[in-house]
């Protein structure tokens, strides 16, 4: 379900520069590479760096998540787009799956802990109790990931997208980790006015 455009407007060939907050692999870097696959895709590790770099000029445009399913406004992200004071271009709903994901030749029994952003813990908070995995907040989904990877850290584990564990290196332990199966999260265009 789309409402507005996040897509290019008809007859632009120009490519430009479009911010997330993220790192490469995250659910936003996700969406950006589908809805604006012409663009440069530009990752900024808090939702107000990524909204200031609009603001700035060094952005033409950012993807930000702002809705979600399951767990309802995402926070600071919803907050920071209102206080913005730039256009809403469009809006998009997509689907989130979430992926548990390790060191390689980890098995799920030796895990300790679950790593990630706050917004991801919370779409995943029954499972993980089921599975009695405490949590542990991170800047990124694929931020996480990447922590991961680079510390060979074999007690613990991440969720992000499988994109991230192909990105990083790690092993998928477990698909579809969020508690809702139609966990959907709405994108945000913003974008400057034309000047």
């Amino acid at each position: 379900m789309t409402t507005g455009d996040v897509g290019k407007p008809a007859g632009d060939d120009r490519g430009g520069r479009t911010a997330f907050q993220g790192a490469p692999g995250a659910f936003s870097h996700e969406a950006c590479l589908e809805l604006r696959p012409w663009d440069e895709h530009v990752g900024f590790e808090t939702f107000h760096e990524a909204i200031s770099a609009v603001q700035s000029g060094d952005c033409d445009c950012a993807l930000i998540p702002v809705e979600n399913s399951t767990i309802g406004v995402v926070e600071p992200a919803a907050t920071l787009v209102a206080a913005s004071g730039l256009p809403v271009r469009g809006d998009v709903w997509r689907p989130i799956r979430m992926a548990l994901m390790a060191v390689d030749e980890i098995e799920l029994s030796q895990i300790r802990s679950v790593h990630s952003h706050p917004a991801a813990l919370r779409q995943c908070a029954k499972t993980l109790q089921n599975l009695g995995l405490p949590a542990v907040e991170a800047f990124d989904t694929a931020g996480a990931a990447r922590e991961l990877a680079e510390s060979g850290d074999r007690t613990r584990a991440a969720i992000a997208p499988v994109a991230a564990a192909e990105v990083y290196g790690l092993t998928v332990l477990r698909n579809d980790l969020q508690d809702s199966d139609d966990n959907r999260t709405r994108f945000v265009l913003l974008a400057r006015e034309p000047g």
